[in-house]
C-alpha cells in the first residue's frame, strides 16, 4: 500500500507556476501625471506674476511680522486654555442632576454657539455703552472688588480673548459631554459599587478614558482657533493680519506680505498637528490594548529582559 501511494505521487504531473503580473492602474498613473502639470501649470503663472519672491525670506523676520505671529499664539493658546476649563465645567453642569444647571449650561452653550465669532468680538469691545463702568461689590460688605471703566478694563486684547474664549467654550463643553458619554456605565458603575467617591471616580476612572475621544476635536478646534485670531484685528489688535496690514502700508508690497503670513500661519498650524498627532497616538485605543508601551519602552524591554521560551518536558 505504501509503495502504490508512492508510484501514483511520482507520477503527479508537476506543478508550472506561473509568472507573477503586477496588476497596472492606469487611473492612478494618469491623475498623478495630470496633478503635476496642474502644478507645473500654476507655478510658471505665480511665476509670471509682479511679485518679488524674493523678498519673502526677509519680511519673515520683520519686527512687526514677529510680533503678530507671538501675539496670535498667545491668543490662541490663552484663548483655548480658558475654553476647555469652561468648558469641562459647563459639561459637568449639564450632566448634573440639578436641573438648574443643567438649564443654565444649555442655554450657555445655546447662546455663545448661535453668535457669530465676529459679533461677540464686536459685543465685548464696546461693552462701555451698555455698562460705562464696571463695579464688582461684595454684598452687605462694604468691600469693592473692581471699579473701572469699561473702556480701561475692555481691552482689545480682553475683547478678543472673551469673544474667541467664551465662543469656543460652548463648543467644548459639548465635545467633553461627548467624551464623558463614551465611557462605559458598567465601569463607572464598578468604580462606585468599591466606595470611590465622585469626585475618584471622574478623575480615575472617567477623565482617562474619555480623553481618546475629546482630543482629536480639540485639536481641530485649536488649530481653528489659531486661525480665528485673525478676526480680532478688526478691533485693532495687532495679530498676524494685522501686523500685515501695517507693514503692506509702509512697504507697498501686498502680495509679498500676504504669502509671509500664509508661511507663518502653516509652520504654526504644522507644529500644533504634530501635537495633536503625538496626543491622539498617546491616548489611542491601541495603545492601551498594548498596556501604554511605546515603541522605544517595548526596545528597552526587549534588550534588558530576555525573552520567556516556552518548553516542553
Amino acid at each position: 500500500m505504501p509503495g502504490d501511494l508512492r508510484t501514483v505521487r511520482d507520477e503527479a504531473p508537476a506543478v508550472t507556476l506561473l509568472p507573477k503580473v503586477p496588476l497596472r492602474h492606469w487611473g492612478r498613473w494618469v491623475s498623478g501625471v495630470l496633478i503635476l502639470v496642474l502644478l507645473g501649470a500654476l507655478g510658471f503663472a505665480m511665476s509670471q506674476g509682479q511679485i518679488d519672491y524674493a523678498s519673502i525670506p526677509a519680511l519673515l523676520t520683520e519686527p512687526i511680522i514677529l510680533e503678530g505671529l507671538v501675539n496670535t499664539i498667545l491668543l490662541a493658546v490663552v484663548a483655548q486654555a480658558g475654553a476647555i476649563v469652561l468648558g469641562v465645567v459647563v459639561a459637568l453642569m449639564r450632566a448634573s442632576r440639578n436641573p438648574v444647571a443643567r438649564w443654565f449650561a444649555s442655554g450657555y452653550i445655546w447662546l455663545f454657539r448661535g453668535l457669530p465669532v465676529l459679533l461677540q468680538i464686536l459685543l465685548w469691545f464696546n461693552l462701555a455703552f451698555i455698562f460705562p463702568r464696571i463695579t464688582i461689590l461684595i454684598p452687605f460688605v462694604d468691600v469693592t472688588l473692581l471699579d473701572q471703566s469699561a473702556n480701561t478694563l475692555m481691552t482689545v486684547f480682553v475683547a478678543a480673548l472673551l469673544g474667541l474664549g467664551l465662543n469656543e467654550s460652548a463648543y467644548m463643553a459639548e465635545i467633553v459631554r461627548a467624551g464623558l458619554n463614551s465611557v462605559d456605565k458598567g465601569q463607572v458603575e464598578a468604580a462606585q459599587s468599591i466606595g470611590m467617591p465622585p469626585s475618584t471616580v471622574l478623575r480615575r476612572v472617567i477623565l482617562p478614558q474619555a480623553m481618546r475621544v475629546i482630543i482629536p476635536p480639540t485639536g481641530n478646534d485649536f488649530i481653528n482657533m489659531l486661525k480665528g485670531t485673525s478676526m480680532a484685528s478688526v478691533i485693532g489688535y495687532l495679530e498676524l493680519i494685522k501686523a500685515a496690514q501695517n507693514l503692506t502700508s509702509h512697504s507697498l508690497n501686498p502680495m509679498e506680505t500676504l504669502f509671509t503670513v500664509a508661511i507663518w500661519y502653516m509652520v504654526v498650524v504644522s507644529v500644533a498637528s504634530v501635537g495633536q498627532y503625538f496626543l491622539e497616538r498617546r491616548y489611542s485605543a491601541s495603545d492601551r490594548s498594548n498596556g501604554g508601551r511605546t515603541p522605544w519602552r517595548r526596545i528597552g524591554r526587549s534588550l534588558g529582559t530576555p525573552p520567556m521560551v516556552r518548553t516542553t518536558p
